[in-house]
C-alpha cells in the first residue's frame, strides 16, 4: 500500500477541506493509498482553526504528530543563520524528524503547511508542495503570481507540484495543468485594464480588481483536482521521485507530468 504523509499548519477551512478530500478519495478507493500521518505545526489551544483541524485527523483516527514551532521558537537565537534559516528552524526540524521515527511514507504533502523546510528533512523525505502558477511561471506567493500575471500580460497561467528542495519554489516540477487567461471570460476584463496604472489598481482595489479576481478563481478550481490526480498518479506508479528527479513508469525522467488534460475533464464533471 502506498503511504502518504500529510503536513500542514491548519490555519483554515482550506486546510481541512483538502484533507477531507482526499481523505474521501481514498476512502472511496479512487486513490489506492492511506495517510501514513498527518503532521500539524500548531498544538491544540493554540487556534481556533486548528483546533478544528486537528479535531478532523482524529476523526480519521490517523496518527497524528503536533508540535507547536511558534512555541519552541521562544528564547531561541533568532541571529545565527544555517542555509538560509534561523539555526532555531532548524532545530524544529530535527525533532519533528524524530516524531516520524517508525513511520516510512513514500511521499509527504505539504498542503497548507506554512514553513519553509530545512534542508535535513526535505533531503531525508521526498516532499511535494503546491505552487499556484505554471512550470517557469511567476514565483511568490498566489497573490504576487497574479499581480504579476497581469503586470506582463499573460496569455497563460496554470497549478504546479514541485518537489520540495532548500531552494524556495525552486525544486523540480512533478506535475501541472494550465489553462489560458485569454479565453472569452477574460476578454472583456483585459480590455478595461488598458491604460490603467496596475500600481493604482493595486492600491485602490486591490484582490478585489475583477480581473485578479476571476484569475484566482480558475487558479482555486484546478488545486485540489491537481493535488488528488497526482495523488492517485503516484499511487499507480505512474510517477516517482528517485534520486531527488521526477520518472515516470518507464524511468523516463520527466520534466513535469503534465495532467492539463486530466485536471479539465474532472473540472467539467
Amino acid at each position: 500500500m502506498y503511504k502518504f504523509a500529510w503536513f500542514s499548519t491548519g490555519r483554515g477551512k482550506a486546510s481541512r477541506d483538502l484533507l477531507k478530500t482526499a481523505y474521501n478519495a481514498i476512502q472511496r478507493g479512487e486513490i489506492k493509498a492511506e495517510i501514513e500521518f498527518v503532521f500539524c505545526s500548531r498544538e491544540p489551544g493554540e487556534s481556533v482553526e486548528s483546533d478544528k483541524f486537528i479535531s478532523l485527523v482524529n476523526s480519521y483516527g490517523i496518527p497524528l504528530f503536533c508540535y507547536s514551532y511558534q512555541k519552541f521558537k521562544i528564547d531561541k537565537d533568532f541571529g545565527s543563520q544555517n542555509d538560509g534559516l534561523p539555526e532555531w528552524r532548524l532545530e524544529y526540524d530535527r525533532d519533528v524528524m524524530e516524531m516520524f521515527k517508525g513511520f516510512q511514507p513514500d511521499l509527504c504533502i505539504l498542503a497548507g503547511y506554512m514553513l519553509i523546510v530545512g534542508k535535513e528533512m526535505c533531503t531525508r523525505y521526498d516532499m511535494i508542495n503546491l505552487h499556484p502558477a505554471a512550470p517557469e511561471g511567476p514565483t511568490g506567493t498566489w497573490r504576487e503570481v497574479i499581480w504579476q500575471l497581469i503586470e506582463s500580460k499573460a496569455t497563460q497561467t496554470g497549478v504546479m507540484i514541485h518537489l520540495v528542495t532548500p531552494k524556495l519554489d525552486k525544486g523540480p516540477v512533478v506535475s501541472y495543468c494550465t489553462f489560458p487567461i485569454t479565453a472569452t471570460a477574460f476578454d472583456s476584463y483585459w480590455q478595461l485594464l488598458k491604460g490603467q496604472d496596475i500600481s493604482e489598481i493595486k492600491n485602490l482595489q486591490g484582490e478585489n480588481y475583477p480581473l485578479f479576481k476571476l484569475i484566482r478563481q480558475h487558479g482555486l478550481k484546478r488545486e485540489f483536482p491537481l493535488i488528488l490526480a497526482t495523488m492517485k498518479a503516484f499511487s499507480q506508479g505512474r510517477v516517482k521521485i528517485i534520486d531527488g528527479k521526477s520518472i515516470d513508469s518507464n524511468g523516463i525522467m520527466l520534466s513535469g507530468y503534465n495532467l492539463t488534460a486530466e485536471i479539465d475533464n474532472l473540472i467539467s464533471e
